[in-house]
């Protein structure tokens, strides 16, 4: 029986993670460039069972699931058109590259705009690199060159927060900015609301489980020494 706990415990505890996961991307439906993930789940080894008279084999009992990684998926999306010419988007692979009190940052975000200075910056004020990696410079007219702005291509890019995302540059991706649209954003919002009531169900169905086996206990501790001899 306390087996049963603790296996709808682990299973429980990979849906949270799961969730937590599901509410991130439902958050970021509308944010550009962003990227879903997915999170990957494997079963704990299993534990083979014997009888403790014979020492012969019962069989195997599985003890739970668990979370392995979260994976991003990179995949570019569909450019939305917004005629403002300060969007910026990549067309194919590669990411916008910006400089943050953290050292380069990189994005597939492109909803950039102008500070004082006349340079390009992020939402969150970081300066948007060009191709020799020198901050970008906004036109007179309000607009930029396309052909100046960085497009980073990126071995083994991952998620650091606020829509940046780490790596190891390695030269110029083979995507092409354009102004006046945006990427949208990876998320596709029915299936993941699918995902999260899936993820619940599983998450109820294990807090179910642990009550049964809860009540079965105390069952068990309080009428079994009732019996008489």
């Amino acid at each position: 029986m306390e087996r049963g706990l603790y296996i709808a415990a682990a299973g429980m505890v990979a849906e949270m993670v799961r969730q937590d996961q599901i509410s991130n991307d439902l958050a970021n439906a509308a944010t550009p460039g962003y990227k879903s993930d997915r999170s990957q789940q494997r079963s704990f080894e299993d534990l083979l069972l014997e009888n403790t008279k014979t020492g012969q084999q019962v069989g195997k009992l599985g003890i739970g699931p668990l979370i392995t990684k979260q994976v991003t998926d990179f995949t570019p999306e569909a450019l939305k058109a917004t005629d403002e010419p300060l969007d910026l988007a990549i067309a194919g692979p590669g990411f916008f590259g910006v400089q943050t009190a953290d050292g380069v940052r990189y994005t597939r975000n492109g909803s950039f705009q102008a500070n004082k200075a006349g340079e390009l910056i992020d939402q969150m004020g970081n300066k948007v690199l060009g191709t020799d990696k020198k901050p970008v410079k906004v036109n007179a007219d309000g607009t930029v060159d396309v052909a100046k702005v960085g497009n980073f291509n990126l071995t083994n890019p991952a998620k650091s927060g606020d829509s940046y995302v780490t790596g190891t540059a390695a030269g110029t991706a083979k995507g092409e900015v354009q102004s006046g649209v945006l990427e949208g954003s990876g998320v596709d919002a029915g299936r993941t609301m699918v995902d999260m009531m899936a993820s619940m169900r599983a998450f109820e169905a294990g807090q179910k489980a642990i009550q049964t086996i809860d009540s079965t206990l105390q069952l068990a501790s309080s009428q079994v020494g009732n019996l008489p001899a």
